[in-house]
């Protein structure tokens, strides 16, 4: 399985897409705003990354406006926060049979460039 998760509005993703062009190296590109994130794809991605907390983003613009910032969340709250909304997700998000990277630190790029 080689999945790619991005919003194709967003600046970063579509850079990372550029450079990394996950298409020609056989993953589906998912775009999250049109199509969603599944359960099951938001679950693979918690057992290869340890838990939702590290594929939430606390960066989209709700985290304040929902008055998040001044709650403490658990694991179910980061899934079901993820599952309604998908700005909740950190992008892009590279999905493989055996690794996930999340976001767009240089670490986790080069994770998803090694791992095409």
């Amino acid at each position: 399985m080689k999945k790619a998760f991005t919003l194709p509005s967003c600046k970063t993703c579509v850079r990372i897409f550029e450079d990394l062009k996950p298409e020609q190296h056989g993953c589906d590109v998912v775009d999250i705003k049109a199509e969603g994130i599944s359960a099951d794809d938001l679950d693979r991605m918690k057992e290869l990354a340890g838990s939702y907390e590290a594929l939430f983003s606390r960066r989209a613009m709700k985290f304040r406006s929902m008055g998040l910032a001044d709650r403490t969340l658990t694991e179910t709250d980061y899934r079901k926060l993820i599952l309604e909304e998908y700005t909740f997700l950190k992008r892009p998000v590279f999905l493989f049979d055996d690794c996930v990277t999340a976001g767009s630190a240089k670490a986790s790029v080069e994770a998803a460039r090694a791992a095409l």
